[in-house]
């Protein structure tokens, strides 16, 4: 299902606070909230609007220098974009990202043969993992702090570790909270 810019900023939005309105946007866009800031800038990219779509990729520019995110504008991002702690993220630009990921804080999804990884809906990612190469993340899967992937994780389990080992079943997903649904 294709997503106008406008959709995939209300569901960016609502994965913070499980509601939306232009007075939560505005609060957030002058407020200190990184992660929902930079996801924003990041979706005007893809705007059909030159001039908001130029503006928007200078902004991104801008503050994937202060905040050291590196997202590139066209990387594959469902709708429900959550960025834990807005810091320090780096994502290659042919992965897919499915909706209602969380991304922590010193998240590395990279691939040194221009093939990235494909992650399923409603992902927990935790802080200081590493998704290596094109390996496939299964919907509800949570990576534990840390994990190293270098194979396929199924749908609804918990990995962690280097690398990452399958360590349980109970309650997949559990961190991906506010999830959108349209």
């Amino acid at each position: 299902m294709n997503y106008s810019v406008g959709e995939l900023i209300k569901a960016d939005l609502y994965r913070y606070y499980g509601r939306y309105s232009f007075a939560l946007l505005c609060k957030n866009m002058l407020n200190a909230n990184r992660g929902f800031r930079y996801s924003f800038w990041l979706r005007l990219c893809q705007s059909r609007n030159w001039l908001i779509r130029v503006i928007a990729r200078l902004m991104h520019r801008r503050l994937s220098t202060r905040y050291q995110i590196q997202i590139p504008p066209n990387t594959r991002i469902g709708p429900g974009l959550y960025l834990g702690h807005g810091t320090a993220i780096i994502v290659n630009e042919a992965a897919v990202i499915g909706k209602n990921c969380n991304l922590s804080h010193f998240v590395t999804i990279g691939s040194n043969s221009g093939k990235s990884a494909i992650i399923g809906d409603n992902v927990y990612i935790g802080p200081n993992s590493c998704i290596i190469e094109q390996v496939v993340i299964g919907n509800d899967a949570t990576i534990g702090a840390g994990a190293v992937v270098v194979k396929d994780v199924p749908a609804a389990v918990t990995v962690a570790g280097n690398p990452a080992k399958l360590i349980s079943t109970k309650a997949p997903g559990r961190f991906v909270t506010h999830r959108f649904e349209h």
